[in-house]
């Protein structure tokens, strides 16, 4: 990409009052405009980076063969088809198993966890298919990442969070020091955010991504009560129950929806007497719409 992660990464570390100097920046990209472009961004900024000696293809031409990172994030594209997998049937990187030729997302996925370090961490964003799909291969290889213990936890996110596409997509986090062994954190927070567009939504840094991160580290230090309808703890053993597949909401259920304190008969008089007045008002737009087609000629 055009180096956004990388900048905002900066800005995290800096608030933290971290050291910037104690770190080293590796990223990659194929497109050479994009790839100008985040060179450029980088150094406006003030932050060193090696983006490969080129413009490059990650899985056919990775510009960081050695590299074992303790951290990695990204936002591959979208179930990439024609990714080049007849050609790369044999390569390392495919530890979980070969990914299918007709989507990249577990190829992206396994590229990552080979430059991981011994205790590195990936942020992942994946459209939400990649939670459940069995096609090709796909399943097995979520099967053989889940049961070596890499998937720390998963965030399905809200729909039109991208001013590109409206496709809903989920957070990964791997992690090959998991502080919970044998256990993943769920999270639904499909619900979260507000509209700025008709288009757009965005997260609130409050109400919800801080809730989002407290839940996480309470998780990480063994502290968190599972909250229906948002988040929940789960063992690798029960995640096997449900055939591996890692959608949210398939754990933390539906939220317990408040008593209003409306008596149940009560209510369903008030509703059914509703509805009826819903189906008179039908019936009479109905025939006012059969007497105006009537007045032009047209007749039901």
């Amino acid at each position: 990409g055009s180096g956004g992660m990388f900048v905002q990464s900066a800005k995290f570390i800096s608030s933290h009052q971290r050291d910037l100097s104690r770190i080293s920046i590796y990223g990659q990209e194929a497109n050479p405009s994009t790839w100008k472009m985040a060179h450029m961004n980088i150094a406006i900024r003030g932050l060193e980076a090696n983006l490969g000696k080129s413009y490059a293809d990650t899985f056919f031409d990775d510009q960081h063969p050695s590299l074992k990172a303790d951290y990695i994030m990204a936002n591959p594209p979208f179930n990439l088809s024609d990714w080049g997998q007849p050609a790369l049937t044999g390569d390392v990187r495919w530890q979980y198993g070969v990914p299918p030729s007709g989507n990249a997302n577990f190829a992206w996925m396994q590229h990552m966890i080979h430059h991981l370090s011994p205790k590195g961490k990936i942020g992942l964003v994946l459209a939400n298919g990649a939670l459940s799909s069995q096609s090709g291969t796909e399943g097995d290889i979520r099967k053989a990442i889940i049961e070596a213990d890499l998937v720390e936890g998963i965030i399905a996110l809200p729909n039109q969070l991208f001013y590109s596409t409206g496709i809903p997509v989920s957070l990964w986090f791997l992690s090959r020091e998991k502080k919970q062994p044998g256990k993943t954190l769920f999270i639904d927070a499909r619900s979260m955010g507000e509209m700025v567009s008709r288009k757009v939504r965005e997260l609130r840094p409050v109400e919800d991504i801080a809730k989002i991160a407290d839940t996480f580290h309470a998780f990480q230090n063994g502290t968190l009560a599972d909250e229906k309808g948002f988040c929940a703890v789960v063992t690798t053993e029960d995640i096997a129950k449900q055939d591996y597949i890692l959608t949210p909401g398939r754990f933390v259920g539906i939220a317990d929806q408040e008593d209003d304190g409306e008596p149940f008969e009560e209510k369903m008089n008030r509703l059914t007497t509703e509805l009826s007045d819903l189906f008179k008002k039908g019936h009479e737009l109905e025939d006012e719409i059969v007497k105006q087609l009537a007045t032009i000629g047209y007749k039901i």
